[in-house]
């Protein structure tokens, strides 16, 4: 018998025309000077991954084709499957046909369908308290008018970069423009760091911004927040006002709890998980564009042009 040897790509591809021909295992490991039980696992193999190699540039003049062809039904189940990584819809196929494809074919299939790659929205995990708690809301509050609303003081906190905006930035620019400095956008080490500030607002009134230097605790929030600047905008609007803040850890303490019940004060629940935040968020985003332009590498500078903007 002739000794055991691997049989090289060449050989393969050769080997696997042979026995499509009718040429029988034996005739071909002699052929190639392997043993039988070779040529025996080479058949094998190709035909549970249909493994097939053509002619082509490469290596002794033929190359292997790493990728197999997907059939009908495996090209539904990676359309259906298009949302996951290529990687993971490879595992999937493997498990559920058997069939050992490619990324590179995947994406190719999912590109003939006309599927690009692209990044996920971004949504809050809910559940099924989630979605109840915000149904709700929404029946409890659909029916309100605009002067309800207008009674309802939203607050909120928000961080703002010192350097630059934490969103992806874009630049129009020719080729060959890439490192011109009015295109290019400067990085501080770490961040640069950042502030944080909490307002309020109604329609008609709203507080004062005030600075937030070191961690928010219940305690904080009572004495320089709650105190000295929610209750006088509460009285401003009248007996009928709402006070409305998120679900923050700081805003739910026992003790802030406890102050707002004995001053009497109307709270709005806002839902956990919500869909969206509070209006304030909102609006803080516009006036973001307003002050950015003059935010300084310290709190204090950015503080004056963004009270002039609030």
């Amino acid at each position: 018998m002739p000794p055991r040897r691997k049989v090289i790509t060449f050989n393969k591809a050769r080997a696997i025309a042979w026995l499509q021909d009718g040429v029988s295992k034996r005739e071909v490991g002699r052929r190639h000077g392997v043993s039988h039980s070779v040529v025996v696992r080479l058949h094998q193999k190709f035909q549970a991954t249909n493994r097939r190699f053509w002619r082509g540039p490469g290596q002794d003049g033929l190359r292997r084709q790493h990728s197999v062809k997907i059939a009908s039904s495996e090209d539904k189940l990676c359309s259906s499957e298009a949302p996951l990584q290529t990687m993971i819809i490879r595992g999937q196929l493997r498990v559920a046909t058997n069939t050992n494809v490619s990324t590179k074919t995947i994406r190719k299939r999912l590109h003939e369908v006309g599927l690009r790659s692209r990044r996920p929205a971004v949504r809050p995990r809910l559940t099924a308290a989630h979605r109840q708690a915000r149904l709700a809301f929404c029946h409890n509050h659909a029916r309100w008018t605009r002067q309800q609303w207008a009674d309802v003081l939203f607050s909120d906190e928000s961080p703002f970069n010192l350097h630059h905006h934490d969103g992806r930035a874009r630049v129009w620019r020719r080729r060959g423009e890439r490192y011109n400095n009015g295109l290019v956008q400067e990085r501080v080490a770490f961040g640069g760091g950042s502030i944080m500030v909490w307002g309020a607002f109604s329609f008609r009134h709203r507080t004062p911004l005030y600075h937030i230097v070191g961690n928010l605790t219940g305690q904080r929030y009572r004495d320089e927040i709650v105190a000295p600047l929610v209750l006088p905008a509460l009285h401003q609007i009248g007996v009928q006002a709402v006070f409305l803040d998120d679900n923050a850890t700081p805003h739910r303490a026992r003790l802030v709890n406890n102050f707002i019940q004995q001053a009497g004060v109307t709270r709005m629940n806002w839902p956990a998980a919500a869909l969206i935040s509070t209006p304030s968020s909102t609006c803080g985003m516009s006036w973001t564009g307003n002050c950015f332009s003059s935010c300084k590498s310290n709190g204090r500078p950015f503080l004056r042009p963004s009270a002039g903007s609030w």
